[in-house]
């Protein structure tokens, strides 16, 4: 099987703690992200992101501001996310100059989850084009 995990880059011409913000706050979130965020951002805590169709619960695994923020979803309704039935998603920020961050996130942990080989696939390939549409709005908050 291809490699299911999805990375996506952006250079955003902002400080890191702005861009932080941008990527953990609620409000902000809800900018590029979600329609609705509802987020306990501390290692542990609970959220959920609200979609038009969609309700995706997640546990908050690491914060480190401002350069690491990362999650697990996509878990079964019953069962708590960890290695082996949810992906793991991580935002890498990277102050680049005074006033630009790189942003990288990572969505991995879909090859161990118990899916067909075709599942897998639609799967990455559903979230990498979400990723490509949030990191487009997420550019547009960015441009003058």
């Amino acid at each position: 099987m291809t490699d299911l995990n999805i990375e996506r880059t952006i250079v955003i011409d902002a400080p890191i703690e702005f861009v932080w913000r941008t990527i953990t706050e609620q409000d902000q979130i809800a900018r590029w992200f979600a329609d609705r965020v509802e987020l306990d951002l501390r290692p542990g805590g609970s959220g959920t992101l609200f979609f038009e169709k969609l309700t995706a619960p997640l546990v908050v695994e690491r914060v480190e501001p401002p350069t690491l923020f990362t999650f697990r979803w996509c878990h079964p309704d019953d069962e708590r996310p960890a290695f082996g039935n949810s992906t793991l998603v991580e935002f890498t920020l990277v102050a680049t100059a005074d006033t630009c961050t790189t942003l990288t996130v990572t969505e991995t942990g879909l090859a161990a989850m118990p899916l067909a080989a075709d599942e897998k696939r639609r799967f990455a390939d559903s979230h990498g084009d979400g990723w490509d549409g949030c990191f487009d709005r997420l550019g547009a908050l960015f441009r003058v």
